[in-house]
């Protein structure tokens, strides 16, 4: 099932002219693919699950086709009309929220999956996602740059959770921005799986 995903998600679209500002970066298909079919056997209980910053929409698209009901949330509507022709091309129901994560809120608690900004240019960018994620859901799933494990692991503690998995990989990023000199190259990063305690 999950090369069939990452077959299908390698279809969508990404994003046009990436923000800087926002830290936008496509999550590699291969990787959304890996997620959604580790939470369909872990996270069988969870029914809906969010994708917070969801850009282009992969995750939340990539979880909707695992069976959970899913929809993302990002401050950026150019990146959610994006998300919705995504949604459209492989056939999926899954709603996009223009909305700040800042100032999301639910009345219910869900799971959550997101690719936050790592922070590389400006500072702790991915707090915000993270206090976010550990308010509103019962399990998440993040993705950082490495190195973030005292950072994550400290914060999830401090509201509650536990990290249960923590997976390692190198995901290909192609050039993007300006100040990327290389064409393609492989960047370390780390994947949390947090539940609530």
């Amino acid at each position: 099932m999950k090369k069939q995903l990452a077959i299908l998600l390698e279809q969508l679209e990404v994003f046009k002219s990436p923000k800087l500002s926002l830290e936008q970066y496509p999550t590699p298909s291969g990787l959304a693919g890996e997620l959604a079919v580790t939470a369909s056997l872990l996270d069988k209980d969870v029914k809906v699950f969010a994708d917070l910053g969801c850009g282009t929409g992969i995750l939340a698209i990539a979880f909707n086709l695992a069976g959970f009901r899913t929809f993302g949330v990002d401050v950026d509507l150019e990146a959610l009309k994006i998300a919705v022709r995504n949604a459209e091309r492989v056939g999926t129901n899954v709603d996009f929220v223009l909305a700040d994560i800042r100032h999301f809120s639910l009345k219910r608690r869900v799971g959550v999956v997101m690719n936050p900004p790592f922070g590389i240019k400006r500072r702790h960018a991915d707090r915000p996602f993270l206090e976010k994620a550990l308010e509103v859901g019962e399990v998440v799933y993040s993705i950082h740059s490495a190195g973030s494990q005292e950072f994550v692991e400290g914060m999830a503690r401090s509201e509650g959770f536990r990290v249960t998995h923590l997976w390692r990989y190198q995901i290909p990023l192609r050039r993007t921005y300006k100040f990327h000199e290389k064409p393609y190259k492989y960047i370390p990063v780390e994947v949390f799986r947090m539940e609530r305690m």
